[in-house]
């Protein structure tokens, strides 16, 4: 590929978005915010092990409560995804009183989100885990764990959207501070609350869903102190977050897809808990181990995202279809590259990543063959999570929404519930890299589409693209 860029750019009154080189500008947002969501899934998976020493039942009720724990993580980065691309494409068109507007609206929003869950977590934590099983401490655990994570869901509302007020401006080692601050607080505290280490009591289950509230609202007022101080870009004010409907609807019209697509993902995730817990709750501790070892190799990529929706959103505002391109085929090969990587990992080194999870021989011979099979579609989902990124960043979030519900509605569930007849849980993996396949194949003719009526009008003629 070839990238021509003029070097006589007005680039001090430009956003770097505008001017630098693609690939360094890609790799230098990037990289930040791979390094924090590294740190954020090492967490994860440090988090679960630690649960499953107490036993498997909690670590199958950690499990079983993540479609929610999903859920209010969809809410907020789809809001905030909204967000970034309304704030970055008005920075390109320099409208500068819009980004200052999308900026204090998505502060109003996020506590505007935090009392929904409130309620959730009040009214409906019981019920959820009575759906699931009716082996009493695993609901009790879950009902803990799940009313915590909830009811005080404040911090990681506020700490999503300081951090994507960061990216939307191009200052991701910002950003990166953040996530690895409310990390490594959680890391610290999780131990000592769950086992009841240096005087404190014994909390179990609820230990860990209090150690990720603290990380969260460190997180919270360490975004707020950066963005005031060092986000010269837009002004953060009380009396500004009051909310304005025209600019609500903006970040709406991006951010309601880009949050029923994950949230579709909780559908997916609920409906196979349901039916890998008709063979053994093992089975269900073993999708929740998945989901945690699988989030090492996935979280790069979003935060390869992190930085390419922005590149992406703001070179649309400025007309330069010839830099989305090149942003488009530069994140395509990492995050192929990338997810190569991890099928390997996961392909030969399966039995010792389950021991970390005190796996038991039921485990191990229900989680080697898993993580082998579901492995097989990781190369294909990093071309898809690139393209769906990119439809988000243009204003086409219900793209991204189509090939979610597709893959794993339409698809993956019905085959999964196909298979799980056949009698043995093992065929029931064999689901995902089908799924797979038919979103790669929605994505592909989605992109065609995007690229030819979007990108290609807006290529200055003396681009060069290869």
């Amino acid at each position: 590929m070839t990238i021509n860029e003029s070097e006589n750019q007005p680039v001090r009154r430009e956003n770097k978005m505008g001017y630098q080189p693609v690939n360094r500008l890609l790799l230098t947002m990037s990289i930040p915010m791979m390094i924090s969501m590294l740190v954020q899934a090492l967490y994860n998976i440090v988090d679960s092990i630690f649960v499953a020493q107490i036993s498997e039942n909690a670590l199958t009720a950690v499990s079983l409560a993540f479609p929610i724990q999903n859920l209010i993580i969809s809410v907020a980065v789809g809001t905030g995804v909204g967000v970034n691309a309304c704030l970055s494409k008005s920075l390109g068109e320099k409208n500068f009183a819009m980004a200052n507007k999308a900026a204090n609206n998505s502060l109003f929003l996020a506590i505007i989100s935090w009392i929904l869950f409130i309620f959730v977590g009040i009214f409906f934590s019981r019920p959820f885990f009575s759906m699931q099983t009716d082996v009493v401490e695993i609901i009790n655990y879950g009902v803990e764990y799940m009313g915590i994570c909830c009811v005080l869901s404040l911090g990681v509302f506020m700490q999503v959207a300081t951090e994507r007020l960061l990216q939307s401006t191009g200052k991701t080692v910002h950003s990166m501070i953040i996530q690895i601050t409310g990390a490594v607080v959680n890391l610290i505290l999780d131990p000592i609350l769950i086992f009841g280490l240096l005087g404190f009591p014994r909390l179990e289950v609820k230990g860990a869903a209090i150690a990720t509230i603290c990380g969260q609202m460190v997180a919270m007022a360490v975004g707020i102190i950066i963005n005031i101080k060092c986000n010269k870009e837009i002004t953060l004010k009380i009396s500004e977050m009051k909310p304005s409907a025209p600019v609500i609807k903006r970040i709406y019209s991006v951010g309601v897809p880009s949050i029923i697509m994950s949230s579709v993902s909780s559908v997916m995730i609920f409906g196979m808990n349901k039916i890998l817990i008709s063979f053994t709750t093992t089975a269900t501790a073993v999708f929740g181990v998945y989901f945690k070892l699988q989030s090492f190799i996935f979280m790069p990529i979003f935060g390869l995202n992190n930085g390419l929706v922005p590149i992406i959103a703001y070179n649309y505002g400025a007309k330069r279809g010839d830099r989305m391109i090149n942003t488009l085929k530069y994140g395509v090969l990492y995050a192929v590259s990338l997810m190569l990587l991890g099928t390997l990992v996961f392909q030969f080194l399966p039995k010792y990543l389950l021991l970390m999870f005190k796996a038991s021989p039921d485990m191990l011979a229900i989680g080697i063959p898993c993580l082998r099979i579901i492995s097989i579609s990781f190369v294909f989902a990093g071309f898809c999570i690139v393209a769906g990124s990119s439809f988000q960043a243009l204003g086409n979030g219900f793209l991204s929404l189509w090939v979610s519900i597709g893959r794993q509605l339409v698809v993956l569930l019905p085959v999964a519930f196909l298979l799980s007849k056949l009698g043995n849980v093992n065929y029931i993996w064999w689901a995902f890299p089908i799924a797979e396949m038919a979103s790669l194949t929605l994505s592909s003719l989605f992109l065609r589409r995007i690229i030819v009526r979007k990108i290609l009008p807006v290529v200055p003629p003396a681009s060069d693209i290869s």
